[in-house]
């Protein structure tokens, strides 16, 4: 049970805490988290070049850890990351995740045929390594709900569409597939009517919460520098969708990240 002054504990699943927003603050910024209920989190590598950065906050904070991979965005500015790189580096017992990869013809369409190729090498990662593939996707419904279906059943995998805006049908063929749809700040901005439509239609099961910090804050915060403490505010404002108590809502989307994440739920429960 929790109490006034013990908020019920829930995951941020996709943060990222070596961005330069958190410079010098990082130590309070995980403090606040925790005061806020939030025990644990995902740092996200967008960068290989970051990994130590990264794995170094994971290794010196409790309840931090990260995942290995290239954003779409960045594959036509760094060295293709190879599934022996990815493999090794995912061998670290705080590493959950292989990602953030995916497809993003928003901003970098120029890159399409470079992110496929990066797709492809991250998917193989995950199902060699057994851990869950972390998903962006951005204006590439199509292909996206293509190149995973293929890839899936080629093989199984775990994956969760993170910080989840796309249309209703490329979240169907995620969880017909069997993954999970993560909720970020986006879900809670007031005229985010048509995604909370898909996220109410979608198994409390197969949800996560993140921040995405630090960019999206929620509501109250909107519009300033989001941190992991906010995903409490993303989390209240949409457990209603599944007629879930924030408490409830908190305690089921954490089992969901430990079902996900099992290193994660390992690793918690060996400490």
């Amino acid at each position: 049970m929790t109490s006034e002054t013990t908020p019920p504990q829930i995951v941020d699943s996709h943060t990222h805490l070596d961005f330069p927003d958190f410079e010098g603050e990082l130590d309070a910024v995980i403090t606040r988290a925790r005061d806020a209920g939030v025990t644990r989190m995902v740092s996200i590598c967008t960068r290989l070049r970051k990994l130590p950065e990264i794995r170094a906050i994971a290794e010196a904070h409790a309840g931090v850890f990260f995942s290995t991979g290239t954003h779409p965005m960045s594959v036509a500015d760094e060295p293709m990351a190879t599934l022996e790189e990815l493999l090794a580096l995912a061998a670290h017992p705080k590493c959950v995740g292989i990602g953030e990869s995916g497809l993003d013809y928003h901003y970098t369409s120029e890159s399409a045929a470079l992110q496929r190729e990066s797709l492809a090498i991250h998917i193989e990662a995950a199902r060699q390594s057994g851990l869950p593939l972390i998903i962006h996707a951005r204006d590439a419904d199509e292909d996206m709900a293509r190149i995973l279906t293929q890839a899936h059943g080629e093989g199984a995998f775990g994956c969760v569409m993170h910080c989840y805006s796309s249309g209703p049908e490329l979240a169907q063929v995620a969880l017909d597939l069997g993954f999970y749809l993560s909720a970020s700040g986006i879900a809670a901005f007031p005229r985010s009517t048509a995604l909370r439509d898909i996220f109410a239609a979608a198994p409390v099961e197969r949800i996560l919460v993140e921040t995405d910090a630090p960019y999206l804050a929620p509501p109250p915060y909107r519009g300033r520098r989001n941190e992991p403490a906010y995903t409490a505010h993303t989390a209240r404002a949409i457990a209603p969708l599944w007629g879930l108590s924030y408490e409830d809502f908190a305690r089921q989307t954490s089992a969901n990240f430990d079902r996900l994440f099992t290193r994660a739920a390992t690793y918690r429960a060996a400490a």
